[in-house]
């Protein structure tokens, strides 16, 4: 039971722990653990940040800037 939950929790989840993890070259299972260890310290409102940074994952193409064609100095 508690396997299929883990399973569950791993593969649907939004990957912001996972994201952070290859961002920073850190392993994933830390930050998981750290996120947990935070979340009881702090009473739950890494939970609030968790899901903003899920929101803007899941939508970050909305969140890029939009991109300049440059040019080179030539193009005067």
């Amino acid at each position: 039971m508690i396997k299929k939950i883990q399973n569950w929790f791993e593969t649907q989840a939004f990957g912001v722990c996972e994201w952070w993890g290859n961002k920073l070259g850190i392993s994933i299972t830390k930050i998981r653990i750290y996120f947990i260890y935070l979340s009881f310290f702090t009473i739950g409102s890494p939970i609030i940040i968790y899901f903003i940074m899920a929101f803007i994952l899941e939508h970050k193409k909305y969140f890029k800037p939009w991109r300049i064609k440059r040019r080179s100095v030539w193009d005067l």
